[in-house]
């Protein structure tokens, strides 16, 4: 029960705080009452979702997968743990929330199943890649920089072809990363890591999830030289039951291939007693239910709401008014952000105190404001994206070469704990609204507000670790000094 209540208060301060924020603006500027009634539904069904959800993926997805680690690498087969490590990638990603709230925005240009499985296709092959790096000891900066190269050309060859695909690319790549697919991924790669067993093991486990990021934009990226873009129709239905049986039959076929992989794993590797399967199945159902409330939360409440506010500052005379209020909605969504919290810990213990959690917290929510407004001033002026994309990136990879490899695994981990259930299923839909009034190309300006929210902590974190690096220096160097001079008084 308690470990129920917990899962409930986690969820209520994620939702809360930017859902008690979003409603006051909603009332002082007069949005439609029914619009109003339909987004507190809304996140009330986003709060329960999400409690059924961290409850189930908990008991299911995590439990088996620090198992299923060990097993591929016990069984010493390079070919097998291939698939293996293909398939689940592949397949945890197909039921990831903020995929199927991203692709229903999306939905007019690339229909969804096809946005969906292109993702899940570049997900699948660069957790392979990740995994293989942990297991054959490969420098994290190596991969990135490889990784990231082979992006930029592709972003560089669909830039003279079909730029407008280009936002989206870079926006999958912050909503793979979000709470089904980060807590399963790192279990796994820790699985694995543990089983290698030697020192560096700790400092490999993380940076899996970066990399896992970097599938889905260069998936996209080769989704758009095949794909002609058109401007999305945004889809304002309020229809909570409409989503509610569409959401039971999607995720249903998102869940029941990884119920199926499992007990294939139950048969002929796991083995577990028979109470432990039903629970497993029970947690399976949980992870279920929360999805669909999630999701016909999200599309039916929250989506229209910042449709709504997106448009109303976009259209008034002061329409800059629109880059301010962002920030506010990007700074509280990270400071609620129960994974930014654990993230925030785990920095503070990596760094012995030096970086404190508090410290973190103020860095990704001024860095994520930032970003927000940065991607608001993108919607009115329809600046091309690449003036933020290629120093922004740029910035990040220079910083990998000065900072602590532990802190580069966590930067780029970080971006989907950063980019969560808020930030595609309200930021987004705030961005889209506003491009539609202000007379922008919908397609280019409103679209790579993910990408920027993912990017923030990429550079905030990393420059926390170059301050940390600095005061370790610091401390080493008045050590030494204070050796030195007991060792001349004892002379």
């Amino acid at each position: 029960m308690k470990f129920v209540l917990h899962k409930l208060f986690d969820s209520m301060i994620a939702v809360l705080p930017i859902s008690v924020v979003i409603l006051i603006i909603s009332l002082l500027i007069g949005i439609d009452g029914q619009y109003i009634i339909n987004f507190i539904v809304g996140s009330l069904l986003l709060m329960i979702g999400l409690t059924f959800f961290s409850i189930g993926s908990v008991s299911s997805m995590v439990a088996i997968a620090e198992s299923i680690g060990e097993f591929i690498v016990k069984k010493r087969k390079l070919l097998l743990f291939i698939v293996i490590a293909f398939i689940v990638g592949f397949m945890i990603n197909i039921a990831e929330p903020a995929l199927w709230v991203l692709a229903d925005q999306f939905k007019s240009v690339v229909i969804e199943p096809v946005l969906i499985l292109s993702v899940a296709l570049g997900v699948g092959i660069f957790v392979v890649l990740a995994l293989i790096r942990i297991l054959t000891q490969i420098k994290l900066r190596t991969l990135i920089l490889i990784s990231y190269a082979v992006v930029f050309g592709f972003a560089i060859l669909l830039f003279m072809t079909n730029p407008s695909f280009i936002p989206v690319a870079f926006d999958s790549g912050g909503v793979t990363t979000g709470p089904m697919a980060v807590p399963f991924i790192m279990a796994l790669g820790f699985g694995i890591s543990k089983s290698r067993g030697d020192r560096a093991s700790e400092e490999d486990s993380f940076g899996l999830v970066g990399i896992a990021s970097i599938g889905p934009i260069l998936s996209v990226l080769i989704l758009g030289l095949f794909y002609s873009p058109t401007v999305p129709i945004s889809d304002t239905t309020t229809s909570f039951m409409g989503y509610l049986v569409r959401n039971l039959v999607q995720m249903a076929i998102a869940i029941l291939p990884f119920i199926l992989f499992f007990m294939i794993f139950q048969v002929f590797a796991f083995k577990l007693k028979k109470r432990r399967v039903i629970k497993i199945l029970i947690a399976f159902g949980y992870t279920y239910i929360g999805l669909v409330l999630f999701l016909t939360g999200a599309n039916a409440g929250l989506v229209d709401m910042g449709l709504q506010m997106g448009a109303y500052f976009a259209n008034l005379n002061a329409s800059w008014i629109l880059v301010p209020v962002g920030m506010v909605f990007g700074f509280v969504i990270v400071a609620a952000e129960p994974s930014v919290v654990a993230l925030n810990r785990q920095v503070e213990e990596v760094s012995a105190g030096a970086i404190s959690s508090k410290l973190m917290l103020y860095a990704l929510a001024v860095g994520v404001s930032v970003a927000i407004g940065l991607a608001c001033v993108r919607v009115l002026t329809g600046v091309s994206i690449w003036w933020f994309l290629l120093p922004g990136y740029g910035l990040a990879l220079i910083l990998m070469f000065f900072t602590p490899k532990i802190f580069t695994g966590i930067a780029f981990d970080s971006g989907g704990a950063v980019s969560g259930a808020m930030t595609s299923a309200f930021l987004m839909p705030y961005a889209l609204g506003a491009a539609m009034i202000s007379g922008t190309n919908v397609l280019s300006s409103a679209f790579g507000l993910i990408a920027f929210v993912a990017m923030a902590p990429l550079i905030t974190i990393q420059l926390l670790g170059f301050i940390y690096r600095a005061k370790v220096d610091v401390y080493e160097e008045i050590e030494e000094d204070e050796i030195m001079d007991l060792s001349e008084v004892k002379s």
